[in-house]
């Protein structure tokens, strides 16, 4: 899942970074509001955690801006401001959550966790495939109920494929939806072609059963059977 965080402060947005990552969340950053205000006009996110102080355009501002532009993304406030007028104000303007600094960072994962189960209410949490499943929430996988350890590229591309399972997914496909690269180029299916390659091994290494294919000079599947 995609995460944008919207915080000027440069080592607390680093901080977020890391360990947002380290829990296998897709994480980009903006450091002002106007880059966060493109960000996600531009990009498509699960999740937005917005710092209110921030230079140029502040976090009231675009959360205003983009509610009216019908955008729904879940957001999360995080900032300093901690008076109830504060909070009030910010979820009058479209917060789906607000948290206070200093804060600790495991109640942050909670938060997390359950605006992404709210905000996918209607969708699946658990992709399937024979004794392989992955958590669409807590973005853990098992294969025979073994846990999985894969980085974030690597679960990424395993969702993709699961989304797709039983039809070819092409490079094209890969790069224009995962990399947001519109043109193929050669360079990049070799980047592809590598992250295929670690996560066969991590998926299909281990195992008796075989289930992520390359369809030669097509593209991937992942399905049951030949």
């Amino acid at each position: 899942m995609r995460i944008l965080v919207v915080e000027d402060e440069i080592k607390v947005a680093v901080a977020l970074k890391k360990g947002l990552e380290a829990e296998t969340y897709e994480v980009t950053l903006a450091h002002t509001g106007e880059e966060g205000f493109f960000q996600i006009n531009t990009q498509t996110f699960d999740l937005v955690i917005l710092d209110l102080m921030l230079p140029g355009r502040d976090g009231l501002q675009i959360l205003a801006a983009v509610r009216k532009l019908g955008i729904e993304t879940l957001v999360l406030v995080l900032t300093a401001r901690d008076s109830v007028e504060d909070r009030v104000r910010g979820l009058d303007s479209g917060a789906d959550d607000y948290l206070v600094k200093p804060f600790a960072f495991p109640e942050l994962l909670a938060r997390i966790r359950l605006l992404l189960r709210r905000g996918r209410s209607d969708q699946p949490l658990r992709l399937n495939l024979a004794d392989l499943e992955i958590d669409l929430v807590t973005r853990k996988v098992c294969r025979a109920d073994q846990p999985l350890e894969l980085t974030a590229r690597e679960y990424d591309l395993l969702e993709y494929l699961l989304r797709h399972q039983g039809r070819i997914v092409s490079r094209e496909m890969l790069a224009r939806d995962l990399w947001r690269v519109k043109e193929r180029s050669t360079p990049l299916d070799n980047v592809i072609d590598v992250h295929i390659a670690r996560l066969r091994r991590k998926v299909d290494g281990p195992f008796e059963r075989k289930i992520l294919k390359t369809v030669r000079g097509v593209g991937f599947v992942i399905k049951e059977g030949d």
